[in-house]
């Protein structure tokens, strides 16, 4: 694991970063250096936009934070994995610990399907990406998931690419370890779409269409039913361990 500075606050900005570059800050960024962590002009956070790596940059203005100065590199830009976390969308509180954890996990994806049993219509994208944006501040993350708007499942099954292996978290999966099933079930592919299912299941139709993508693997997460939320982490763990960034070998 490399070597980051937990001390230093971090800011995701959307602009370019380079050796002495000026940012400007928008109000809320202003606010949140100034009154909630008391930062004042002189002072160095850490900056990112996803694309150019994180920088030293350092606070100016006279009254309150307005913009900051990049410094110098801390990192170079890294490149997430190619996993995709696909999931019927859950309730406000729930989806925003799902985006959240599912970030730290690695997701370079998250696609919201909608299924016969979602609870859930209407999906708020851009709270989604801002959980996408504080999470990766939080955890020394320098990518940031990407953020696809809500489709019906047969939708994303058809137009998804038929070389991804699909990870289908499926309760009635008769795999006793799922962590073995993954390691010696999973042959080469082109990038990871782990799906998580509503709290109600899928139904029937659904599942035969499921069963009908040409590289799927069903795992059982356990002998146990978990929350949707709860089988995400799990099996974003279970995937990562197995043939992920876990594993040393990606």
């Amino acid at each position: 694991m490399p070597q980051l500075d937990f001390r230093a606050p971090r800011l995701f900005v959307d602009a370019p970063l380079n050796a002495d570059r000026t940012v400007a800050l928008a109000r809320d960024q202003s606010n949140y250096l100034g009154n909630v962590l008391r930062l004042a002009a002189g002072d160095t956070i850490l900056v990112f936009n996803g694309r150019d790596g994180e920088w030293q940059a350092q606070i100016a203005g006279r009254k309150r934070p307005d913009s900051l100065t990049v410094v110098a590199q801390a990192r170079p830009q890294d490149r997430l994995a190619d996993l995709a976390y696909v999931f019927a969308p859950l309730k406000h509180a729930r989806l925003d610990y799902m985006v959240q954890k599912a970030v730290e996990m690695g997701a370079s994806m998250l696609q919201p399907v909608l299924t016969r049993f979602t609870q859930v219509a209407r999906v708020n994208t851009e709270r989604m990406r801002a959980n996408v944006i504080e999470a990766a501040e939080q955890c020394g993350i320098l990518s940031i998931a990407e953020v696809a708007g809500p489709l019906p499942l047969e939708r994303y099954l058809a137009q998804r690419a038929a070389e991804r292996l699909l990870v289908f978290c499926d309760e009635a999966a008769d795999i006793a370890n799922p962590l073995d099933g993954l390691k010696n079930g999973v042959g080469a592919s082109r990038g990871v779409d782990v799906l998580i299912g509503p709290e109600g299941g899928f139904a029937e139709e659904e599942r035969a269409i499921l069963m009908r993508q040409p590289v799927i693997l069903r795992l059982s997460l356990g002998p146990r039913i978990l929350r949707a939320d709860t089988a995400g982490v799990a099996a974003l763990a279970l995937v990562q361990a197995a043939i992920g960034d876990w594993s040393g070998k990606p």
